[in-house]
């Protein structure tokens, strides 16, 4: 397959918010080390970020020419290769103010998680490119997916609020085994279950229908809003961690809820609707590529009959 020009505006954007989220992570790591030590680790941030910019630089290029296309397979591994490297630095900035239990720094751990905040969902959007998906016209249709692109922007906030309270500070600390587990898990999550998303819309092509977009759903339903949810009782009942975040709580109920009744309801219209005859599905389609100013021709006028000769008979 032949990829169309880059969007450099993309590419752009792109390679920003990776990069700068990359710098500010290398500062923690480079600002938490003294001596001899801080310039180790200074020479090996550098030849990471050298490294990781070479590989950039050609990822990110493939990422902006399928923009305007259907597929989503090279932002799914820059999804993935981000991640990997950021959680990686992570790692060792979380190991770090373990270490340091002392320093109290609130400012400046309230800001890396304000970092992540921004910078995770942020470029899970920009790899999506909704408003560059020129094949979805229709104004509903693309306000449905931005309606569930906003819910995987709400699900990649609520792990990042559960990997903050590692680094956060806290009056009484989880054991070790708990951290470690609740680090790596969130780490997966990060890493699988966006790429999951953009897959869904890759797969479904230029005919993509929102309402057939049930395996992230399905998948968030578990891993995040029950799982999540045992999580914070857990660290709230038993280790008395003041970090809890109630709001994320009633989210994750909510968020049950309504996926509750989406499946209900999914149900409902796949028992009581069969499915459409190919005239059906080529009109859906043909709805879902015009403009909004333009209307649809008449379908009995659009598809030429020959009259039969008892027609003709009748009419003579």
């Amino acid at each position: 397959m032949v990829l169309p020009p880059p969007d450099k505006r993309h590419v752009c954007l792109t390679t920003i918010i990776i990069m700068t989220s990359m710098a500010f992570m290398d500062a923690y790591l480079v600002e938490q080390n003294q001596g001899p030590r801080k310039i180790g680790v200074c020479i090996i941030v550098l030849v990471g970020d050298i490294c990781f910019l070479i590989v950039l630089r050609y990822v990110a290029v493939w990422v902006g020419a399928e923009v305007r296309t259907a597929k989503r397979g090279y932002a799914m591994i820059l999804w993935f290769l981000y991640i990997f490297v950021l959680e990686i630095k992570l790692y060792f900035v979380f190991q770090n103010y373990k270490a340091d239990r002392k320093s109290l720094e609130t400012v400046a751990r309230k800001a890396l998680t304000l970092l992540l905040s921004v910078c995770v969902p942020g470029l899970y959007l920009v790899l999506v490119a909704l408003d560059s998906m020129e094949y979805v016209r229709t104004f509903r249709k693309k306000e449905d997916m931005r309606g569930r692109l906003f819910w995987v922007a709400l699900d990649l906030l609520d792990v990042l609020d559960i990997q903050a309270n590692l680094w956060e500070p806290q009056r009484t600390g989880l054991p070790i085994w708990a951290e470690g587990l609740m680090f790596f898990y969130c780490y997966i999550l990060l890493l699988i279950l966006p790429c999951v998303s953009l897959s869904e819309i890759s797969v479904q092509g230029e005919h993509v229908s929102p309402q057939k977009m049930m395996l992230y759903p399905v998948l968030s339903l578990v891993t995040i809003n029950i799982v999540t949810i045992l999580i914070r009782g857990v660290n709230m009942v038993l280790f008395q961690d003041s970090r809890v975040s109630t709001i994320f709580i009633g989210k994750n109920v909510v968020a049950i809820a309504t996926k509750a009744c989406t499946f209900l309801e999914y149900r409902r219209q796949v028992k009581e609707f069969p499915p459409q005859d190919p005239a059906g599905i080529a009109m859906e389609i043909q709805q879902n590529s015009v403009p909004h100013n333009q209307t649809l021709p008449n379908t009995t006028t659009s598809l030429p009959e020959e009259p039969s000769p008892a027609r003709e008979v009748i009419d003579t």
